[in-house]
This record gives C-alpha cells, sequence and structure tokens, in this order.
C-alpha cells in the first residue's frame, strides 16, 4: 500500500530551523519545543497511531533506552493525532512511559503539516527528528509506516550533535 502525502510546498531540511509547538502531554500540560532550547537536544518521533503493531513496539523502545538518551543529553517527544485520553489508555497497556506522548489532535494534524508529515489519511508518517539545543534540525529520517526505526542509527546521530 502507498501513502499519498498532502501538499507541503516545502519539505524541512536538515540545518533549518525546527517549527515551534506547543502540544499537550500524556503527563498532564502543554509541552513546547522551545521548553529545551539551550538545555537538551530532541528526539521527535512522529508516529501513525497508538494500538498499532509497530508502533507498540517503537514507543516502549524509546522508553528501554532513556538512560542513554539522558546521556546523550537528549529528550524524547512522540507525536501522534491521537487524543490524550487515547495515549494515556495506550501507555498504561505498554507498561508506562515516563516521557512525553503529545497529542497533535485539535487542529487535527497542525503541527504534523508544520514538519511536513501528515499523510493524506490523516494521521502522521513515521518520522525521527534530531533537534539540537539551538533548536535546529540536524537529522530527518522518514522510516514509513510498515518499519520500525532502529534506535542504533538516532544514538550515531546524537553522538556526532554532541561532539560537534
Amino acid at each position: 500500500m502507498t501513502f499519498a502525502f498532502k501538499k507541503n510546498p516545502k519539505k524541512l531540511q536538515v540545518g533549518s530551523k525546527a517549527p515551534e509547538f506547543a502540544l499537550p502531554s500524556h503527563l498532564g500540560g502543554r509541552i513546547r519545543l522551545s521548553d529545551f532550547k539551550g538545555k537538551k537536544n530532541v528526539l521527535l518521533a512522529f508516529f501513525p497511531m497508538a494500538w498499532t503493531t509497530i508502533c507498540t513496539n517503537q514507543i516502549p523502545s524509546y522508553e528501554k533506552e532513556l538512560e542513554r538518551f539522558e546521556r546523550n543529553n537528549a529528550q524524547v517527544l512522540a507525536v501522534s493525532v491521537d487524543s490524550i485520553p487515547c495515549l494515556q489508555n495506550w501507555q498504561k497497556t505498554l507498561g508506562g512511559i515516563t516521557y512525553h506522548l503529545l497529542s497533535d489532535s485539535s487542529p487535527h494534524g497542525e503541527v504534523s503539516r508544520k514538519y511536513r508529515v501528515l499523510t493524506a489519511s490523516d494521521y502522521s508518517d513515521r518520522v525521527l527528528f534530531l533537534i539540537d539545543k539551538q533548536g535546529i534540525i540536524r537529522y530527518i529520517e522518514q522510516i514509513g509506516v510498515k518499519n520500525l526505526p532502529d534506535n542504533r542509527h538516532v544514538f550515531d546521530q546524537l553522538h556526532q550533535i554532541q561532539h560537534s
């Protein structure tokens, strides 16, 4: 199955400023990208939707590696178009997720549009962005909805960011 993307006049590029956002977290409150500016690098992981097989493997894989993300001065933020109640219930079935699962449900897909990852089916593609402490996109990996990301690539890139 092929997924068509809504028209995106220009794709985000490595080296460009990451679009700002403020989204509700399953942990409560609203999280802004700027909350981490000057403090931490950010892995911004867009995923299609809760309760699906690949997402059910992807999201806990970051939880298992949180210490390693911390050693690389990185904050994990995962974004989908699911609602907060959906994300809260789903994370319980995963054994608990302690990093922020962010809801891009209202208005539907607004941040996914900003990052040019909203599909024609109105959910986010599986795309990873590494954003440095200055808010600059340093790495983009479009995984696709049917594939599981390889965290080794993320850590290789984080290592390069930390030592550049």
